[in-house]
């Protein structure tokens, strides 16, 4: 895939295995990723702040979000001081530079999702049923 931003020997090959845009959109394209980003923008936060900031994500699924960022190199993990033992996580400076994609994104959801939830409807009422 191309871009205004793609290196000399880039081809025209959309969403090759190793294409740089593929690569943000598949961090993207896991909801919990992009959700969990946006709720540690304003500061760090302990997992339990996190769950009750975003909702309706279970512990396990938190946990594999964040290693899954961490991983990526999106957030760090630090200990506190004291017992019990407690972590906090963080966005790091790269993690930062996903807001504004994040961001936009929403925005767009924001102005167009009825458009789509309307779409849904036609083309389930086609249909007969829902999609799988």
């Amino acid at each position: 895939m191309t871009t205004p931003h793609a290196a000399p020997h880039a081809t025209p090959h959309a969403f090759l295995a190793d294409c740089r845009a593929r690569l943000a959109f598949d961090l993207l394209a896991n909801t919990w990723n992009a959700v969990v980003l946006w709720a540690l923008r304003d500061g760090p936060q302990r997992p339990v702040e996190l769950r009750e900031r975003i909702g309706g994500i279970s512990s396990k699924v938190l946990t594999e979000t964040l290693r899954r960022l961490q991983f990526n190199g999106l957030v760090d993990r630090h200990a506190l001081p004291g017992a019990p033992p407690r972590v906090e996580y963080r966005l790091t400076p790269l993690g930062r530079t996903l807001l504004a994609p994040i961001d936009a994104v929403g925005a767009w959801a924001f102005e167009h999702g009825d458009e789509v939830l309307a779409a849904q409807e036609v083309a389930e009422t086609r249909l007969g049923e829902s999609p799988a």
